[in-house]
């Protein structure tokens, strides 16, 4: 199962959380810091519903009730709600009540209601992250309603429905106006820190007051989080959450490395290292754009079966080769492929990947995250002759844009997604999700909260 990898570099000066008290006011060892001001509650006023077909308001109206009507007396407040929280590298979540605080300016309060395990869950959880930060509450696959939105807040409203984004996209600081990335940097210090921006504390707090971490800028293993506004993607009305938390991570991931870090074209071949959810995704916009070679590349073989069902032409497991699995492709495709997608994090790996790719024209894209300190290597030769080597996060996708665009492409039938999903799970079988997608037969497993 590949890892995906995490926008999570650059980070800023670390920085200890600050709690919430009552209200949502800090602590008093946050004193001097501003109290959020007045919040808009957690319901349609009839201007929400205009412009709506009766389809979309029902679902709207639908949505608010069953997610939102339960704590229309919260707004403003602090909600006491069930969350997983990771205190120690290398053990289990401990599923139990926190204090979310409400959302102060340019942040969104947001009823989970699915989440996604992926790798960088399990990589930062296994202490191999240099950022990983303890106690804090993982996840970042996830979709979910807004219940309230702080001061400034303009693009989202309560009972949208929306997905929050490891990813921000602000579209005003130097990296979003580039045109060049979808890194934006609006937020980025304080995410990296398990902070938010606001006041540079948290929003989440031990039933005594006592903080605990952001993760990603989003820590979508709790009913309700706080993310900022820059990270939050409106999405349809009619958009099946279940299905779509799969597009906050690893599925467009696989799918935006293919269109839009390697451009593929139709004809090309192309070869994918590591058939989990990503690079099976990456396998399905190869079979889209028209590739004409798709070879999956896993030491698993009970993957493969899976890998031809997306569109795979070829299967190759190392293990039954004597040969370098880059030789061995370069075998298969007449002198190498024009494009591959490392999904697994591994850095040996990523030099095969590389070096299977044609001279004068191949490219490899990087996508799986490698664990800290790893480096790669390769003979300068391979780049001298024309091999490309690049990677992406998030596919290249500018979140709040973008992943609006991806939820009515799945609902249209361009992709996969549903067929991802392969366990589901309550809150409190987390650990048991963990454990399942370590197992071999696991592509996504969802949490219903």
């Amino acid at each position: 199962m590949a890892q995906v990898v995490s926008v999570r570099a650059q980070a800023g000066p670390k920085r200890a959380p600050q709690a919430v008290g009552a209200g949502g006011a800090p602590a008093a060892h946050a004193v001097g810091r501003p109290a959020p001001r007045a919040l808009r509650p957690a319901r349609a006023n009839p201007a929400d519903l205009e412009g709506l077909s009766d389809r979309s308001r029902d679902f709207l109206l639908a949505t608010q009730k069953r997610y939102l009507e339960p704590y229309k007396e919260l707004v403003g407040k602090p909600i006491k709600c069930k969350a997983a929280v990771a205190y120690k590298a290398g053990e289990d979540l401990v599923v139990k009540d926190v204090m979310v605080a409400p959302p102060q300016a340019g942040e969104v309060r947001i009823k989970v209601t699915h989440t996604a395990l992926c790798h960088t869950d399990a990589f930062t959880l296994s202490g191999e992250d240099p950022e990983g930060k303890f106690p804090c509450i993982l996840g970042h696959e996830a979709a979910g309603v807004v219940e309230s939105v702080g001061e400034g807040v303009t693009s989202v409203k309560p009972g949208d429905q929306v997905i929050p984004c490891y990813q921000a996209f602000c579209g005003e600081c130097k990296f979003c106006k580039s045109g060049k990335t979808n890194l934006c940097q609006a937020v980025r210090q304080w995410t990296g820190n398990g902070i938010m921006k606001a006041d540079e504390g948290v929003r989440f707090t031990e039933l005594d007051g006592t903080p605990i971490y952001h993760f990603m800028g989003t820590s979508t293993f709790a009913e309700f989080t706080v993310v900022h506004e820059v990270s939050v993607a409106k999405i349809s009305e009619q958009a099946p959450l279940e299905e779509c938390c799969l597009l906050g991570c690893g599925v467009s991931t696989g799918l935006g490395a293919v269109f839009n870090a390697a451009k593929a074209e139709k004809g090309c071949t192309a070869a994918v290292f590591g058939v989990g959810t990503v690079g099976l995704a990456c396998v399905d916009a190869l079979r889209i754009v028209g590739a004409t070679r798709i070879i999956a590349v896993d030491t698993n073989p009970k993957k493969f079966e899976l890998a031809k069902q997306w569109g795979a032409t070829d299967c190759v497991n190392p293990k039954d080769h004597e040969k370098p699995i880059q030789q061995v492709i370069v075998d298969m495709t007449d002198g190498g492929v024009d494009y591959s997608f490392e999904c697994i994090g591994n850095v040996n790996v990523m030099r095969a990947a590389l070096e299977c790719c044609h001279k004068g024209w191949g490219e490899s894209v990087i996508i799986g995250v490698a664990g800290a300190g790893q480096e790669i290597a390769t003979r300068p030769f391979q780049l001298v002759t024309g091999r490309v080597w690049r990677g992406t996060a998030f596919g290249g996708y500018k979140s709040r844009v973008d992943v609006p665009k991806l939820v009515e492409g799945y609902m249209k039938g361009e992709f996969k997604v549903k067929e991802y999903i392969t366990h589901h799970f309550k809150l409190e079988q987390i650990n048991d999700a963990f454990h399942a997608l370590h197992g071999g037969d696991c592509l996504r497993a969802v949490i219903t909260m």
